[in-house]
């Protein structure tokens, strides 16, 4: 059958792009090409619609349509803290660190100290969201994201405890659809911490097919306050709800049906969402759940026959069945910021910390940072960590200009996930030993333990990588594909077959206008596609390769979802590929957004090239991926020939780009600050990464020390001395009048702090962490901190 339409489509374009059809007759030429579309089209439920049309396109549609717009790009305002919110970051959520010791936090109370959670509560921590009329801070999506990436360098029981009542639930969902009564009532009392929200929609038996929950409402008539009123009785199974053992207002989503016709409609009223508080009688808090050793609260809530009256539905009655909605409409910016943020502020916390511990530690009297084998792994750190910030700043920025990019909120969500776990187990390969044995001077092992949570809530990235960036992109994003399906669907077959004319052929001339351009770029190499003449003269280039490749992806998936149809769907591999291409596009937009926001860096262009180089790579890659696995090979080697007629051009970022990128991760600077900016930096050095900062700058101060004191060893000066090693070596220096008092000095300083920099933590034989927890560390009165 998508044979047939493609045949009909070939035959029908030629009179239709004449100037001389007029739309009677290319109506006349539609109309099969309808009947057969009508026929073909994939039934889809509502849930898959309200998916769909959920949130809105922003820069991803430019992409899609193959033209990007670049001066639109660099046009777009660079986010910015007020002066109210930079105070805040400086100040509480910096203290909120301060007060935060994770090992304390992990091992020994499991929970956030009393006096921590007291002090959220008590600043506003928990109403970033909520305007300022309800209480709440009313903070930007910026904002919003800067604090959590803040805490999320300190701690993750922190930086969840604060994400989740700001991201999608009861406040966002309030804000959005709820009655005057119900914000009047439930907005102070969540802006001020007296309610602490959880959302319950997981299941046991629907986990990445939220809308398949088995958990349901009946209307009813029941007792309520004294008297009789209209009501439903729910019953819920729930898991891995964030927050729910110590919520005070649950957010409980269920399908509602009416079987006697209550309310006057349907029999199954769909997906409704409620508020239910903690004490509503019925309600069960399960136990806790331990996400990997993680301390965020987290655990299952029940409940059966729970009555409740319609006024707990968000929205009141008259919101009863749109709960789906509510929450595919709400889902862009909660899945922008929560995760985007604390796994870029993973990476730029692995790039600050491993950056350092590669220059402090030495191996072979060299420091490991500078052996080839690490500086790949450094390299990819940097890389990786520039692009994952570029993208969590643009797409927050985005939120505040009033998108809802579905479709980026997936892209960032996978992305920025995928390469934050990249960065910390490169992290760990770095440095080694130090990395595995947990204890408080560990300062990436529990990163590295709890990566695969980012991975797996908000949308399993699996799933969001091979169902939703391509499958809801596709239609959401295409410039006609949307219409023509809506049109295809209306009931009235008359106007169904006048809009679908118009979207159709509309179609037509954007597929056969994108092919030549696409050829065009190919053929050329892309040297003639345009570039901004405001971009920096060192990433023009790369303007003009991803104009290229963003023709070569609009074809592609035209033609994709032509041959394929409705089977695209059920080849995930292949719409994963497609779906690469797409955010490989965003992700390299984001970085050449972020090199000009930053007034263009000198320092930073190593940085940027790699990110730009490496994103390029990947998405060359994924477009052979799908040509090599198109099941119409004829039109497979016909676009191979069309698209790459040179070969493919991008290779990955060369050894010496990657030395350069590594080589600025082991030295203090303004780029290192740049790229790991945001990063809470204690000053103690009892704090593991307070010692690895004074460690670092201990190592260089004494560098040209230890170069004279290699001098001596060259020399023979200290042969047959057993302090010769090194450990002791300056020691016998010194010892033998080879050494001033001063190199001395700065030698001593900074094995000092080396020695506490690699130290591992030991305990007891049985582990007995209560009785550790008081001994392992030396006892400090509020640090002084800072910021990177």
């Amino acid at each position: 059958m998508t044979t047939a339409l493609l045949i009909l489509l070939a035959v029908a374009a030629v009179p239709a792009l004449l100037l001389g059809v007029r739309p009677v007759r290319r109506a006349v030429l539609t109309r099969p090409v309808f009947r057969l579309y009508r026929k073909v089209l994939p039934q889809m439920s509502d849930t898959e619609r309200d998916a769909l049309e959920a949130g809105t396109v922003w820069w991803e549609g430019e992409l899609f349509r193959g033209r990007p717009d670049w001066n639109a790009l660099l046009a777009y305002p660079k986010p910015q803290l007020s002066e109210a919110e930079q105070r805040f970051l400086d100040h509480e959520a910096s203290e909120a660190c301060r007060m935060a010791d994770d090992w304390d936090i992990t091992q020994r109370r499991h929970d956030l100290p009393p006096e921590l959670w007291n002090y959220l509560k008590q600043k506003g921590f928990l109403g970033m969201i909520i305007p300022r009329e309800y209480g709440g801070l009313g903070f930007s999506a910026y904002a919003h994201s800067e604090v959590i990436a803040r805490l999320s360098t300190r701690s993750s029981a922190l930086a969840v405890s604060v994400m989740v009542p700001n991201s999608l639930g009861p406040a966002e969902l309030l804000l959005h659809y709820g009655t005057e009564a119900q914000k009047n009532h439930y907005l102070p009392r969540l802006a001020n911490g007296d309610e602490i929200p959880a959302f319950a929609l997981t299941s046991p038996w629907a986990g990445s097919d939220a809308a398949a929950i088995p958990d349901h409402g009946v209307v009813c008539r029941g007792m309520w306050e004294g008297r009789e009123v209209l009501g439903m009785r729910v019953t819920w199974d729930k898991r891995y709800i964030t927050l729910a053992p110590v919520c005070t207002l649950l957010g409980l989503a269920f399908r509602l049906y009416d079987p006697d016709r209550l309310l006057g409609g349907e029999i199954d009223i769909g997906i409704t969402c409620a508020l239910v508080p903690h004490d509503h009688p019925g309600v069960e808090t399960g136990r806790r759940h331990q996400p990997l050793g993680a301390m965020f609260m987290n655990g299952p809530t029940r409940g059966k026959d729970v009555f409740m009256p319609l006024d707990f539905i968000i929205g009141g009655p008259e919101r009863a069945g749109q709960g789906w909605r509510m929450l595919m409409e709400c889902l862009a910016a909660g899945r922008s910021i929560s995760l985007p943020s604390s796994n870029a502020a993973m990476a730029k916390y692995t790039a600050r910390t491993v950056g350092a511990y590669a220059r402090v530690r030495s191996q072979f009297r060299v420091p490991v940072g500078r052996f080839e084998g690490v500086e790949e792994a450094l390299a990819r750190i940097g890389g990786h960590t520039y692009l994952a910030e570029a993208a969590r700043v643009m797409t927050a920025g985005a939120i505040d200009l009033g998108a809802k990019p579905s479709v980026v909120s997936a892209i960032v969500k996978y992305h920025v996930t995928e390469r934050a776990r990249q960065v910390v187990m490169d992290g760990m390969d770095v440095i080694g030993g130090k990395g595995i044995c947990l204890g408080p001077s560990n300062f990436l092992g529990r990163a590295y333990q709890q990566a695969p949570i980012g991975i797996t809530v908000e949308g399993a990235n699996i799933l969001t990588r091979s169902l939703i960036i391509f499958g809801q992109g596709a239609i959401r994003c295409h410039p006609y594909v949307l219409d023509e399906m809506r049109a295809a669907r209306d009931g009235d077959p008359r106007r169904g077959l006048d809009a679908f004319d118009r979207a159709f052929w509309g179609h037509v001339r954007f597929t056969a206008g994108n092919a030549a351009r696409a050829v065009w770029h190919a053929l050329t190499a892309g040297r003639l596609a345009g570039a901004p003449d405001k971009a920096a003269p060192a990433m023009q280039p790369y303007y003009r390769s991803m104009t290229r490749y963003a023709s070569a992806f609009s074809l592609m998936a035209d033609l994709c979802m032509l041959l394929l149809g409705g089977s695209l769907k059920r080849r995930e591999r292949l719409s994963a590929r497609l779906g690469d291409m797409l955010s490989q596009l965003y992700l390299a937009s984001a970085v050449l957004k972020r090199y000009e926001d930053q007034g263009r860096p000198a320092e930073d262009a190593p940085l940027a090239h790699w990110a730009m180089q490496d994103a390029l790579y990947r998405l060359q890659q994924a477009a052979r991926g799908v040509l090599d696995n198109l099941p119409q090979r004829g039109m497979a080697a016909l676009l191979r020939v069309a698209l790459f007629p040179w070969g493919l051009p991008q290779a990955e970022p060369r050894d010496a780009l990657g030395q350069q990128v590594a080589q600025l991760l082991i030295a203090p600077g303004a780029a290192r600050n740049r790229l790991t900016a945001g990063c809470y930096l204690p000053d103690s050095v009892d704090e593991p990464v307070g010692a690895l900062e004074q460690a670092l700058a201990a190592t260089i101060a004494a560098e040209p020390a230890e170069a004279r004191l290699r001098e001596v060893e060259k020399r023979g000066a200290l042969d047959g001395d057993p302090r010769a090693n090194v450990r002791d070596m300056a020691e016998a220096a010194r010892s033998a009048g080879l050494l001033s008092d001063e190199d001395y000095r700065l030698l001593r300083q900074r094995d000092a702090l080396r020695d506490r920099v690699v130290r591992v933590d030991d305990f007891p034989f049985d582990l007995g962490a209560e009785r550790e927890a008081a001994s392992t560390r030396p006892a400090t009165t509020q640090p002084q901190t800072r910021v990177a």
